[in-house]
C-alpha cells in the first residue's frame, strides 16, 4: 500500500550519477513518490555530489579511504542513512562491495542497478563480458541487493540488443538509457507496496503485486534479430 508521504530515498554514488539524477528528476516532475533525501559519495569531486547539491539535497562525501575496512566504513554509512531518514537505499554506480552491516540495517531495503540481464555477465564490466561472450541481446537490472555479488532477487529488466559492430561504448549508451527508466519504475514499485516476496528453489524471489496493475499477459519470445518478414508466425 502506498504510503501517505513520498518514501524516503538514500542514493549512493561513485561517479557521475546519471541514475541519480533520472530518480532526481522523477521526484522533481512528481512522477515518483519519493524523496531522495540524501546523497553519499566515496569518491572526492564526483559529479553525483554536484547534482545532488544542485537539486538542494543533502550531499555527503564518506571517503573510504579514511577506513581500515568495509565493516567500518558501512557502520558509518548506516549512521549517516538513519540520521536523514532513510528507508529505501539506492546503489547508483556505487563503486563499493557492501557489507552485512548495512544489509542487517536496511532488510530487503538496498536496491541495486547492473548493467547486463543477471545472471548472465554479473560484476564488473558487465557491457564488455557480454561483447566478449557474442551476446545477442544484453539490458539492463534492477535487484535487492544480497551478500552476494550481483545475486539478490530481480525486481524489474529491460533486454537491449546488441547490434553488429557495437562497441562497449555504444552499447553501454544504449543500456543506461534504459537504466534511467527501470531504476525510476523499480522505486516506484517499492514506494506503491507493489513489492511481494515468494521462494523457488531454495532463493528468495521478488514478485510484482497484482495490485501494481501490470498485465497479465506475456508475450510468446522476444527474438534478435527478428525473423524475417515472411517468417512472421510461423511455429
Amino acid at each position: 500500500m502506498k504510503s501517505a508521504r513520498p518514501l524516503r530515498l538514500g542514493v549512493l554514488a561513485s561517479g557521475s550519477g546519471s541514475n541519480l539524477q533520472a530518480l532526481l528528476d522523477a521526484c522533481r516532475q512528481g512522477a515518483l513518490h519519493a524523496q531522495v533525501a540524501v546523497v553519499i559519495c566515496n569518491v572526492a569531486g564526483a559529479r553525483c555530489l554536484e547534482r545532488a547539491r544542485d537539486a538542494n539535497v543533502p550531499a555527503l562525501l564518506l571517503s573510504h579511504r579514511d577506513f581500515p575496512s568495509r565493516e567500518t566504513y558501512d557502520v558509518e554509512l548506516v549512521a549517516a542513512l538513519e540520521q536523514h531518514g532513510v528507508e529505501l537505499v539506492c546503489l547508483a554506480g556505487f563503486m563499493r562491495i557492501v557489507t552485512p552491516t548495512l544489509l542487517r540495517a536496511f532488510p530487503d531495503r538496498v536496491l541495486n542497478i547492473h548493467p547486463s540481464l543477471l545472471p548472465s555477465f554479473p560484476g564488473l564490466h558487465a557491457v564488455r563480458q557480454a561483447l566478449d561472450a557474442g551476446a545477442r541481446i544484453s539490458g539492463c537490472t534492477v535487484h535487492f541487493v544480497d551478500e552476494g555479488t550481483d545475486t539478490g532477487p530481480v525486481l524489474i529488466q529491460a533486454a537491449v540488443p546488441v547490434l553488429d559492430g557495437d562497441s562497449e561504448e555504444s552499447l553501454a549508451a544504449r543500456i543506461h538509457a534504459q537504466e534511467h527508466r527501470c531504476y525510476v519504475r523499480a522505486v516506484e514499485l517499492v514506494a506503491a507496496g507493489a513489492v511481494e516476496w515468494s521462494e523457488r528453489g531454495g532463493k528468495k524471489r521478488a514478485r510484482i503485486a497484482a495490485s501494481a496493475g501490470l498485465p497479465r499477459e506475456s508475450i510468446a519470445s522476444l527474438l534478435w534479430p527478428p525473423l524475417a518478414a515472411d517468417e512472421k508466425g510461423k511455429t
